[in-house]
């Protein structure tokens, strides 16, 4: 008898409800991807999208213009600019704290250190004996015997003293340079260990010092002193930021004039971004499912040319989120938002489509602009909020939604909230995960039982075959009689 052939084909048969199972788990898997690329999308338009366009210089209607020694301020205008022109002239600019040592030299090659050099080797003026430990601002720094001018910076560099080390090979010169600005040095003298002194033949040392200005502005006339512990300074609602000492290149003049330019570049972007999502996940709901189309087996797949299995795939993947709760919610949510605000939102350009088109809107440009010229708070405000919105404005309101709505995806696929990577692990505790646990555990229970059915086929087909060919060697014996 050919066994293999019978076993196969009652094993066929037995083995469909292993099929149908293992067909209904990559049905579920698909889904919960097919929700994590929704996941995505939503995370990138709340935390990208949403709270970038929700910040004030998104929607700022002014700009700075610097004419004059342009090289050395820079401006740029906030919502609270008032207009007011300035003349800024830069007699000084803020500088860190810095140590810096001479001219370092290998005691071994008697030429200017490298990154490479040993501390131990460095030449010295007199006997200083290696430290187990220098000390800046406070914090200990461990230095053993085999610590090279680089090591020692990588050191410093990752340490909590709050300052940087370099080195110039050319010059031979370490500097340690302060990570913070501010009065308090960090490398005064006083502050530095004369282990680290004498090891590092530090000797020079530059206090902090503050940026010096002053300012005339159109209303006064008269020039002000201004002081700055960094290279910036906030002025009549114009952000200064001081490139080089005006010197002979004379003052700076800043003006602010209105620009629409930006805001119409937020409310663009955004108006693009949503008609993506809504659409998207539109098309997701109202997808057609193929139920004559289960996921395909391996051995289905070997008869199958590439072109087929792809085409089949494309059908079975098709409406696995069709009327899917979730989303369906999310987008009437975004939707609503945009209703309840429609009135104001069409007298500055921005109208819905055609009920077919799921939502979508559209933007008039030049209606838009129109409306910024005649009062930009108003738009700001419709959009961004003010103090006096309990929810905030349209970006406000839309990014609780969609945190709401990726709640409810998280408990159901278990994805993750604060990342768009779709290569993220699922966590196990989710509605999905404990379905997919749970299909696990009846396959591997199903496939030992099938085995041991194989089994026990092979066992009573063997025993047969011998009982037959026992039977027939008796048949032809007896038959040698006669």
């Amino acid at each position: 008898m050919d066994i293999d052939s019978i076993v196969k084909e009652l094993m066929t048969a037995k083995r469909q409800p292993l099929v149908k199972l293992n067909q209904s788990k990559t049905l579920l898997e698909w889904q919960r991807d097919s929700y994590r690329d929704i996941n995505s999308k939503l995370v990138d338009f709340k935390m990208n999208k949403l709270s970038e366009w929700n910040k004030s210089a998104q929607m700022n209607t002014q700009q700075a213009v610097v004419t004059g020694n342009t090289s050395a301020v820079k401006a740029d205008a906030t919502a609270n600019a008032n207009g007011v022109e300035m003349t800024v002239n830069v007699t000084k600019l803020a500088t860190r704290a810095s140590a810096e040592s001479s001219s370092l030299v290998s005691t071994s090659t008697s030429k200017t250190a490298t990154t490479s050099t040993l501390l131990s080797d460095i030449q010295h003026s007199g006997t200083v004996a290696l430290p187990s430990k220098i000390t800046i601002n406070n914090v200990d720094i461990a230095i053993t015997s085999t610590d090279t001018i680089s090591s020692l910076m990588g050191r410093i560099n990752s340490s909590d003293a709050k300052v940087k080390a370099s080195f110039d090979e050319v010059s031979g010169k370490l500097t340690l340079t302060s990570t913070e600005d501010g009065d308090k040095t960090y490398l005064a003298a006083n502050e530095i260990d004369s282990s680290l002194k004498s090891l590092l033949n530090l000797n020079t040392f530059n206090n902090a010092q503050k940026a010096q200005l002053t300012i005339k502005s159109s209303k006064s006339g008269t020039e002000v002193p201004y002081e700055s512990i960094t290279n910036s300074l906030m002025v009549n609602g114009v952000s200064l930021t001081f490139l080089a000492v005006s010197g002979t290149g004379g003052a700076s003049t800043i003006s602010t004039t209105p620009s629409t330019d930006k805001t119409v570049e937020t409310i663009k972007s955004f108006v693009d971004t949503y008609n993506s999502l809504i659409t998207t996940m539109s098309t997701k709901v109202g997808e057609e499912k193929y139920r004559n189309f289960p996921p395909l087996t391996d051995e289905q797949k070997s008869q199958m040319k590439e072109a087929d299995i792809t085409n089949w795939e494309a059908k079975a993947k098709s409406g696995l989120l069709k009327n899917d709760s979730i989303l369906q919610t999310v987008i009437s949510d975004l939707r609503s938002v945009i209703s309840k605000n429609l009135g104001s939102l069409s007298d500055m350009g921005i109208t819905t489509g055609q009920y077919y088109e799921g939502g979508k809107i559209y933007l008039d440009e030049a209606k838009l602009k129109q409306a910024l010229t005649a009062n930009p708070q108003r738009v700001t405000e419709l959009f961004q909020g003010n103090s006096a919105s309990i929810d905030g404005g349209i970006f406000g309101q839309m990014s609780k939604l969609v945190d709401k709505s990726l709640d409810n995806i998280v408990t159901k696929a278990g994805t993750s909230k604060f990342t768009t990577d779709l290569t993220a692990t699922y966590k196990t505790e989710s509605v999905m995960g404990r379905m997919l646990k749970d299909y696990n555990s009846r396959i591997d229970a199903m496939t030992d039982r099938l085995t041991d059915l194989e089994t026990r086929y092979y066992k009573q087909f063997t025993a047969m075959e011998t009982a037959m060919s026992k039977y027939n060697s008796q048949s032809s014996s007896l038959s040698s009689y006669l």
